[in-house]
């Protein structure tokens, strides 16, 4: 039987640097070198998620931005990108600005997924982009407004920021004929995400095209987070951090060590055989 292993990475496979540890790397990299079929799922782009997995030999494509792309890090190409509907994209746009609200929105442009942007008006904006401009050099956009760059390219809207203000804007938001979306609180900051993509893409989604195309008979899936919830429950098996909220455990199968020890190393050393 051909077993699938798929982890989160914030708040799951890595630690509270955002980073994946030596000793989890090196469980992880000998039990991947002595056959198991491991990647991740992850809400970060192609940007962030490829150079925090630097290391980790990873052998399935990996799934980014919650589902939006598959990208086969071996041969450094998407496997498959779902976007979002042009009308679910202008009234994405159109809420967010009757509501006061700027966010990020995603799109793909010859290729390469850019991030455009109106203004940055708050110190967690700012921080968001000025960390993936330096730290990772993810291309972003400035323009008079979102509206004039949507298009059947656009993959991605997120924001961050406050629970209250950001629930008002995904009840309003909830009922959008060809988008779904992820709303959570951030594994570092506690400010919350509010992230927008094609009612195709969803974690769930993505981890079943990989055990259709790519001949698995079983999944094995870890995370914590409320957008960790659909692949979670798709999974044969769900194993879940001790650090997840009591909702996120209470789907669990196994409940495994928090990220800051390795839970999920921990589980693979003692249970990936019997898979």
């Amino acid at each position: 039987m051909k077993t699938l292993y798929v982890s989160d990475l914030d708040g799951t496979l890595l630690n509270s640097e955002a980073e994946i540890t030596p000793e989890t790397r090196e469980k992880l990299n000998r039990l991947i070198s002595d056959g198991m079929c491991f990647t991740f799922a992850t809400a970060r782009s192609i940007y962030s998620a490829l150079p925090i997995t630097d290391g980790l030999d990873i052998n399935v494509p990996c799934i980014l931005m919650n589902g939006v792309s598959i990208y086969d890090k071996k041969q450094q190409r998407y496997v498959r990108n779902v976007t979002i509907p042009c009308s679910a994209s202008e009234r994405i746009i159109r809420t967010f600005q009757d509501m006061g609200e700027h966010c990020f929105m995603y799109k793909f442009i010859d290729g390469r997924l850019t991030c455009c942007y109106t203004e940055i008006t708050d110190r967690v904006m700012k921080s968001f982009a000025e960390v993936r401009k330096k730290r990772y050099n993810k291309p972003f956009l400035q323009c008079r407004t979102l509206l004039d760059e949507a298009d059947d390219n656009v993959a991605y809207f997120t924001v961050t920021g406050g629970y209250d203000r950001l629930k008002a804007v995904a009840d309003r938001l909830s009922d959008v004929e060809g988008a779904s979306h992820a709303f959570y609180e951030d594994s570092y900051s506690h400010n919350w995400y509010l992230e927008f993509f094609s009612a195709e893409a969803s974690k769930d989604n993505a981890v079943r095209y990989l055990k259709e195309n790519y001949g698995f008979d079983k999944v094995v899936a870890f995370g914590d987070n409320y957008n960790d919830i659909s692949m979670l429950k798709f999974a044969d098996t769900a194993v879940v951090v001790e650090n997840a909220p009591d909702a996120v455990k209470a789907i669990a199968d196994h409940v495994t060590g928090t990220n800051e020890c390795g839970g999920v190393a921990e589980y693979l050393m003692n249970h990936a055989a019997d898979n």
